[in-house]
């Protein structure tokens, strides 16, 4: 046995132990105002204490923990603590360009399945999306949110054929496995003209997303449906979006084909998914990491409870999707943006 190799996978465990821990911690801060009240103010424990009317005792030892793993900045000296401006973006902004609290949420609450999946792991059989913990929906809202805001409006929309002109002249949009509404909710705020339904077969996502709708104000111009993505009503869509959830899907053919008969003869399908390459040794890399674990306990076990045949899983690739596509008769496919934790397809009929 090689020591060195030894002590660098051990340092590694160490580290993927603290950080496994730390999610907890995470989601404390987010949970408690911790981080927010930190911006802009350096301050003992026992002033963080005060300010967010908590115990200080746990205070102390929470931001002991978060200063050990680089979350937030310690001064010895004053024995104050505070955050950096790159802390503060990514831990304090839940409407940033990336909130890291909302990715622990969705971690913890995917955990929660752990004696589900580990059972699925020996029977084959799935885990739906409907049996996971309540972090499971509004985590994996608050991890992609800041990442449609950041980039649907002034990036993903423009890059297709002709899109954006539509939703600003008024089109008739369908949103499909929209979860909570996060993206239907967006570009109904950005399109005041543009009509949107917004599709889901989680009730309680649905539920959820009506009631974010009426509190953004645009519930006269968004209808959310129970319904699943192979047989949701309408047709003469300008607009059909899938925004991450096509690999979740047990029959991603049967959705293609059936979002292909719900569009305009000149209408576009938006497809927003995890990025990843088409080969396995393409995606051994910190995102490809967190894909494959957050797949294990969500993508495959969704897949693998539907009918079907698929479990294409979040790291499929551009390959696999273009095979989905191309079988449901679209014509033209094309890879349309993308950033470090997405990649924007468009499909025309």
């Amino acid at each position: 046995m090689d020591d060195d190799k030894l002590m660098d996978f051990l340092h590694k465990f160490v580290g993927d132990l603290g950080a496994t821990i730390t999610a907890g911690g995470v989601v404390i801060g987010h949970e408690l105002g911790l981080y927010r009240a930190m911006v802009g103010t350096p301050g003992t424990s026992d002033d963080l204490a005060r300010r967010t009317k908590c115990d200080p005792r746990y205070v102390a030892e929470w931001l002991r923990g978060q200063a050990a793993g680089g979350y937030v900045t310690y001064e010895p000296a004053t024995e104050t603590y505070s955050l950096t401006e790159e802390q503060a973006f990514i831990l304090a902004n839940p409407d940033g360009a990336v909130y890291a609290p909302g990715a622990f949420v969705l971690a913890l609450g995917s955990l929660q399945a752990m004696d589900k999946v580990v059972d699925a792991f020996r029977t084959g059989a799935g885990v739906g999306w409907h049996e996971h913990d309540h972090g499971v929906f509004v985590g994996c809202e608050q991890f992609f949110r800041p990442g449609y805001n950041a980039n649907l409006v002034p990036a993903w929309i423009p890059a297709l054929n002709g899109v954006e002109a539509k939703l600003r002249a008024g089109a008739k949009v369908a949103d499909i496995g929209c979860g909570l509404g996060a993206s239907t909710i967006l570009m109904a705020e950005q399109y005041p003209s543009t009509q949107l339904a917004g599709y889901d077969y989680h009730e309680g996502s649905i539920e959820l997303a009506r009631k974010r709708a009426a509190d953004a104000g645009v519930a006269e111009r968004i209808t959310f449906d129970v319904a699943s993505a192979q047989d949701f009503p309408g047709t003469g869509y300008d607009l059909v979006a899938t925004f991450d959830c096509l690999h979740d899907m047990g029959d991603p053919l049967g959705a293609a084909t059936h979002i292909r008969q719900s569009l305009d003869a000149d209408g576009t399908w938006l497809i927003v998914e995890p990025y990843a390459g088409n080969d396995v040794t393409e995606n051994l890399n910190p995102v490809g990491r967190v894909y494959y674990g957050f797949s294990i306990f969500l993508c495959v076990p969704n897949a693998l409870s539907q009918p079907g045949g698929y479990s294409l899983g979040a790291q499929a690739g551009e390959q696999a999707i273009a095979d989905v596509v191309a079988q449901a008769g679209f014509t033209r496919f094309r890879r349309a943006s993308e950033t470090p934790f997405n990649i924007v397809y468009e499909a025309r009929p």
